[in-house]
Formats: structure tokens, sequence, C-alpha cells
């Protein structure tokens, strides 16, 4: 992939984009070979991965600049600001959103905030892209709501320049950290969710809920989960950190009892939305936290399915997932490190089957999809 940020030293986020894409891929497989070292590992699968360039479904932009020129990008360790509308890794219909939002900010009067000077109201605009459909998702950041009314009364301008805009909202981030967004959400339209599908089945986007920023590994990765699911004898399984319900939806059979836990009550009110619309009535998704949940109960499920943080699932839920041996548990990682570790909490299982799903091309990250059978 080429690019002119990168070539021209404004811009490093890709650290390993002179590396050939197959030797990436390459150095990723030695990295998580090397971190399950001292593990048995029954099966490797053949690594899968997607588009080099063009493939993000999602941008965050931190505003700078000045309400007259904003800049949408990000800003360096030293406070100087780099504008990231034209990196390759966003697709194309990204741009004219991007060309209209900037002089919008100037006509709804958006200052951009100010990080030195702890002033302004702007901080970030957050646009995702439905597949399915070119829908998309925009959200304003904002310190306040001090310029709402102003926001709102521009707002049907943007609409009509853009009609592809199904969902926006306004995120209150009042503090002064380096903290994406508030826990406020304010919806500008009726609609407050974006329709998506992978593999024929629909999910949903909501503001503040999780959703993979790589639409063609990730409908992979669902579909692998799947594929392996539907070869073992499961008939009640549970979702753990299962965000918008991406693995339990692509995984459940009408007769499958299933149990979907996540603590974000916006991907919740998703995974409901997709079951009611796929007619299951044996899921149940729940926003708890997922060890609270699990070590709370008195049933065993035939597969529990983990899909943790970077931080894994940790000692108290290794512990519990040993005692209670359910007959296959897998776990879905995105940081091989943690994952390692937990493994190593489970020796009641033995590893039938790892594989590696290239979702961010051009630097040292990678998911995982792991099989464990209890011995």
């Amino acid at each position: 992939m080429q690019c002119a940020l990168y070539d021209a030293d404004r811009c490093r986020s890709c650290q390993w984009i002179e590396r050939p894409v197959a030797d990436q891929l390459s150095a990723k497989m030695a990295d998580l070979r090397a971190l399950l070292n001292a593990l048995t590992i029954e099966e490797w699968c053949t690594p899968l991965s997607g588009p080099a360039q063009a493939f993000r479904n999602k941008a965050k932009m931190v505003v700078s600049g000045s309400v007259e020129k904003p800049l949408l990008g990000m800003l360096h360790r030293d406070g100087t600001a780099q504008d990231l509308t034209s990196c390759p890794l966003y697709p194309a219909s990204f741009a004219p959103v991007f060309a209209a939002l900037k002089p919008f900010i100037a006509r709804a009067g958006l200052t951009p905030y100010n990080v030195a000077r702890r002033r302004g109201e702007l901080k970030y605009l957050l646009l995702t892209e439905s597949q399915m459909d070119g829908g998309m998702m925009l959200r304003f950041v904002l310190r306040s709501e001090t310029k709402l009314a102003q926001l709102r009364a521009a707002l049907p301008a943007l609409q009509a320049q853009l009609p592809q805009l199904k969902v926006i909202s306004v995120n209150i981030q009042p503090v002064h950290m380096a903290i994406m967004e508030g826990e406020k959400e304010i919806f500008l339209t009726g609609q407050q969710a974006l329709a998506e599908q992978f593999n024929n089945v629909p999910l949903w986007i909501r503001p503040q809920s999780f959703f993979q920023t790589n639409p063609t590994v990730a409908s992979q990765l669902y579909a692998t989960a799947r594929a392996w699911v539907s070869a073992l004898p499961v008939q009640h399984m549970w979702d753990l950190f299962c965000g918008v319900g991406g693995f339990g939806l692509h995984c459940a059979t009408p007769t499958m009892k299933l149990t979907g836990i996540e603590i974000a009550p916006e991907a919740i009110a998703c995974a409901k939305q997709s079951a009611a619309q796929l007619g299951l009535h044996n899921l149940h998704f729940q926003a708890l936290d997922s060890t609270q949940f699990a070590t709370a109960q008195g049933d065993r499920p035939d597969l529990v399915l983990v899909n943790p943080p970077r931080r894994g699932i940790g000692k108290a839920l290794c512990d519990y997932l040993s005692q209670m041996a359910p007959p296959f548990i897998i776990y879905s990682s995105c940081n091989a490190q943690t994952m390692a570790q937990d493994l190593r909490q489970l020796p009641g299982y033995r590893i039938a089957r790892v594989q590696l799903f290239d979702m961010f091309p051009h630097t040292a990250h990678y998911e995982v999809l792991t099989l464990l059978i209890a011995r």
C-alpha cells in the first residue's frame, strides 16, 4: 500500500507498511507460534486476511485547527495536528463526507477543541459505514451542549447533501482527558442504529457499542466460528463478552439455547434486535459483567465462547471454567499475549485448533480463534 502521509513522515500508525503483505502475515504467524510455543497445538489452520487498503468501516477523527479551517485527523505527541482525510485505509465513500463536514463545522459554529488552551467545543468526529447498504452513522463529540441548538439548526442542509447519513448523534464528553466519548448520547435522527449484515446475519451498530473495524475479515472470523460450532454436539452455549452478538448470532440454531453477556447495554440492545429479526427465541442477551455472570451460574453449557477485551478473561474466569469444565471452549482474542496466559490457566483442555485473522494490516496486531476441548 502506498501512503503519502507515511512517505512524508507525517503519520506512522501503519508501522509495517513497507513490508510486503505476505511478509507481514508470516511475521504475525511467527509471533503467535512463539507465544504458544509451550503449549501443544493439534492443528494450525491457514491464516485468513482481507484487503490491504480501504478496508476500514470506521473513522475516529480528532478535530483541531480553527472553525474556519478545521483539521480532521490526529494530534502528534507535541500537539501538532495532522489531517488524515486522505488516509488510504478509508474507503472512497468517506471522502465526500469529510469534504462536506469541514464547511459544515464552520456553518454550525462548532469551534474545534484546543487541548493546550482547554477551549472550544468539537472534540471528535466518529464516522461508521454499513457494508450492507452504504448507510452511515455520524457522531459529534462535544465538550458541552452549548452549541447543540446551532448544530441542530444547520443539520438539515447537511442531511440533504449527504442522505447516506442514517444515524446522527451528539456525544457529550466534558472532561479534559484523552477519552473518546462520554456517557451522554443525544440523537439528532429518529433512527438510532445502523443496519449491517455479515454472512446473511443481521447486525446493528449503535453509538457506544463495539463493532469490528474490518468487515471483510470480521465476516470470515464469524463464519469460521459458526463452522467450528456446527461440527460439535452443542445444544447450550454461552457467548461471553458478546458485544452486538456477532458470534452467538452466527452460531445459534433454532433448537440451541444461547445466552449472550456483555456489560454495555447499547450492544445488548443491538443483539436483541438481531435475534428478533432472525426469529430465534432461545437466545437471551443480558447487560452484565461476563465474569460475574459466569461464576454465579449453577448450570453448565456445552460450549463457552469468550471474546474478551485486550486484558483477556483473567484468572477468576479461567479458574471457574476449569471447575465447571464445559466440554468445549472457543476463545477469540485481539491480544495473543493475554490469551496465551489464559490458556496456560486452563490445563484441563487440549488445544484442538488455532487460526489467525489479519484484522489489522500494516501493524503488528491480529486476531486469533482457538478451539479448546476438555481432556
